[in-house]
């Protein structure tokens, strides 16, 4: 994680994937239902489509949390480039300020490079538990990401 400010956070990584694919994984609702969330968590509800000016919404749930929703409005999308978002928490479930999450998207030699920005946050504390959330949701991201890399490159249908 790299610290910008207080309230906000960026997250970088590189998967060993093409940026089509990475950038298919955010577009395809039924493909985010499989990485979307922390490890331990269940994405049971997710109403997503990359369209600016869209709400979204959706739901996780875990032994540990039980169900947690959120949402937020669709920004911008720049295909293989860019996703904006907002993110809030719904009452009961971690509510705080309103975000704004930035997705960005490059290629290099074959790997994508993604980043994830999200400001503001009312405390350290907050900032700091969406931290956590989030490299999960990404870990989860990254081997859904590369496992299908893999089989493409084998020819597989995915």
């Amino acid at each position: 994680m790299n610290v910008l400010r207080d309230e906000e956070l960026l997250i970088e990584r590189e998967f060993d994937a093409p940026l089509a694919l990475v950038f298919r994984l955010w577009e395809s609702r039924d493909h985010m239902l499989r990485w979307w969330g922390p490890e331990k968590f269940t994405t049971v509800e997710l109403d997503w489509q990359l369209t600016p000016g869209r709400l979204w919404s959706g739901a996780m749930v875990s032994k540990q949390f039980g169900l947690s929703r959120f949402g937020g409005v669709i920004r911008d999308v720049e295909r293989l480039r860019r996703i904006v978002f907002t993110f809030q928490w719904d009452e009961g479930s971690g509510r705080d300020l309103d975000t704004l999450v930035t997705v960005g998207f490059a290629e290099k030699d074959g790997r994508t490079l993604q980043s994830f920005h999200q400001a503001p946050f009312s405390s350290i504390a907050i900032r700091d538990s969406h931290v956590g959330g989030w490299n999960s949701a990404l870990n989860r991201q990254q081997a859904y990401v590369e496992n299908i890399a893999v089989a493409e490159e084998k020819g597989l249908r995915t």
